[in-house]
């Protein structure tokens, strides 16, 4: 065997079995076999040095990657962790805030229904009493006023004097003007067929964007119930059941206003009576609501005014009838007395309080 070769062929049977242990026998008796000499040994044993720091640096990076490896798994570990919990908070958040609104909406829906029932039924079973309260305290009136007009005429005086217009107005029930409305009599045919007109129409074909002192919102039934029942019933002058809210409320009266407004034009001003600036401030965005006026149809000499107690008010109405204008006046549900100075104008809707919820209605001079 030629010695150039040896050394190409220890190297390369070194180069395979160097990882074997097994092997190193077999390296050995090539040895024997081939000579080798010094240099080539030293050759050899510098090779194997290099090839053991190899290993040596190959393992490092082995363990190396494994501990980057192990870092990179539980870093995704966490994040999946923190992740899936952040989804299920989320998720039990989201379910919470569905449970929430659900309930929220189920109250809402049997609100909804109880108050149509009580709208429906309630009314109904109550307008009688309302009624019989009603016409009590008329019929205590008129009986109590007859009463002072006869102690009057057996009074002697020097000089006869004329009895109080308002005196006159109740005892006797006759308009002082032959323009006073009253709805409920045969000779106004022609004027109570166009308030029932008016109230079909807004009824059927509701004008959400009419012209000013047009009804402007939905008519139910029971808002056309309280409106014909103060014309035709009442005839312009009473008490209505309150609808238990003061929108509700607002939006019959609303009515009213807007069908006297298409018979008497400008000749109608309505006064409108609540006991605080608030329900006076709801009276006056419901109004704008409904009828599309606006800040400068309120005031003194407007078409809408509002007042906080009734003295100012009866004032202001005879100032109107003296003027040859037609007062409106509108109580709010809150009004637990009515002044009988009010009660002599041609024309007065008061709102009534559900008679389980309030004592009994008081009045007073």
């Amino acid at each position: 065997m030629n010695s150039d070769e040896l050394p190409t062929q220890i190297s390369d049977a070194i180069e395979e079995i160097l990882l074997d242990s097994a092997d190193v026998a077999k390296l050995a008796e090539l040895v024997e076999e081939n000579p080798i000499s010094e240099p080539e040994i030293e050759t050899l044993t510098q090779k194997i040095a290099d090839l053991n720091q190899q290993e040596q640096s190959l393992k490092a990076d082995i363990a190396s990657l494994q501990t980057v490896r192990s870092q990179l798994q539980e870093q995704t570990l966490n994040a999946q962790t923190s992740l899936g919990r952040l989804v299920q908070d989320s998720l039990g958040d989201l379910e919470y805030r569905r449970q929430t609104l659900q309930i929220a909406i189920e109250q809402l829906e049997r609100r909804q229904e109880r108050i149509r029932n009580e709208m429906r039924t309630t009314f109904a079973g109550t307008s009688q009493d309302i009624a019989i309260r009603v016409q009590s305290f008329k019929d205590y009136l008129v009986g109590s006023l007859q009463d002072l007009a006869l102690a009057a005429e057996q009074l002697e005086f020097e000089k006869p004097q004329p009895p109080e217009r308002t005196v006159v107005s109740i005892v006797e029930d006759k308009p002082q003007k032959p323009s006073t409305p009253r709805f409920a009599e045969q000779s106004f045919q022609e004027q109570t067929k166009k308030i029932r007109n008016l109230i079909d129409q807004f009824r059927n074909q509701p004008d959400y964007y009419g012209s000013v002192w047009q009804l402007r919102r939905t008519f139910e039934p029971i808002h056309a119930e309280r409106v014909s029942n103060w014309f035709f019933t009442q005839g312009g002058r009473g008490a209505v059941r309150t609808t238990g809210s003061r929108l509700q409320n607002i939006l019959v009266s609303s009515a009213v206003i807007s069908i006297l407004y298409q018979i008497y034009g400008d000749r109608l001003r309505t006064l409108i009576l609540a006991n605080s600036p608030e329900r006076l401030g709801e009276w006056r965005r419901g109004l704008q609501d409904c009828l599309g006026v606006s800040r400068s149809d309120f005031g003194s000499d407007r078409g809408l005014t509002l007042f906080e107690t009734p003295e100012p008010l009866a004032m202001k109405a005879d100032r109107l009838v003296k003027d040859g204008l037609l007062p409106l006046i509108v109580i709010d549900e809150t009004e637990e007395m009515i002044s009988l100075a009010m009660l002599q104008f041609p024309m007065w809707l008061a709102f009534a309080p559900n008679p389980q919820q309030m004592p009994q209605q008081n009045y007073y001079y």
